[in-house]
């Protein structure tokens, strides 16, 4: 089966970030090669505030695997690199979330392609935009580009 390009989000906000980023990135092959990495972000937290700041970061990267299988293999990664259960937006050490699956448009009941949220989210569309500015959005048929200028990124500061 050929490879697929995806686009991958990452985020952590408990422990050691930049390390819980950088192990995830390691971690990744082989079941995605990563093929080009965002600058990171330091960014307040998203939906539920009362938490620390996260980093985040995108990723460009290409896989062989299916969007689900691709799904449960993230998760399992997820709870290697130790995130535990919490509440929905809660603090995590890691998240990797799917945005794009080239340009598939899928509803299932455990995932949504592109990803539901990533419209809104600053912390995801500005990294995004570092690495594919004129990526548009198969359903929405924005550029990644337009959908930033809609949103405020006024909080999403580069790290380091």
């Amino acid at each position: 089966m050929s490879a697929t390009k995806i686009y991958l989000a990452l985020g952590s906000n408990l422990g050691d970030r930049l390390a819980n980023l950088r192990a995830a990135v390691a971690a990744l092959p082989p079941a995605v090669t990563v093929q080009a990495e965002s600058p990171i972000y330091a960014t307040p937290a998203w939906g539920y505030t009362d938490q620390p700041a996260f980093l985040n970061m995108v990723l460009q990267g290409a896989t062989a695997l299916r969007p689900l299988p691709l799904l449960a293999q993230l998760k399992r990664l997820e709870k290697t690199l130790g995130r535990e259960k919490t509440f929905h937006w809660g603090p995590r050490r890691i998240d990797i979330d799917i945005l794009f699956y080239d340009d598939l448009v899928l509803e299932t009941p455990r995932l949504s392609l592109p990803h539901p949220g990533l419209a809104e989210r600053a912390f995801v569309l500005v990294p995004l935009a570092d690495l594919a500015a004129d990526l548009r959005h198969p359903v929405l048929g924005k550029t990644v580009r337009d959908l930033l200028a809609g949103v405020d990124a006024s909080g999403v500061k580069p790290y380091g």
